[in-house]
């Protein structure tokens, strides 16, 4: 398949892969369904994190400023 060259790579570096297999897929691929459940939040939290230009392109040099700018980004997508 397409993917088992690189769950092979991640078990063999000690990293236990939380990939979801295909659902027509013949044999099925156990993970761990929590742990794909936080993957999944934390990479929504990043999209909407990236609608912001100014973080998307890391205008700020400073990496304080910069930290700032994701602070105010977040309050602001929390608040509405």
């Amino acid at each position: 398949m397409r993917c088992d060259w690189f769950r092979r790579v991640l078990s063999s570096l000690e990293i236990t892969p939380c990939i979801p297999g295909r659902s027509n897929r013949k044999a099925p691929i156990t993970y761990n369904t929590k742990t794909y459940k936080q993957r999944n939040l934390f990479e929504r939290m990043f999209g909407r994190l990236e609608d912001w230009r100014r973080i998307a392109t890391r205008y700020d040099r400073c990496a304080r400023i910069f930290m700032s700018a994701i602070c105010i980004a977040a309050t602001v997508i929390l608040w509405l």
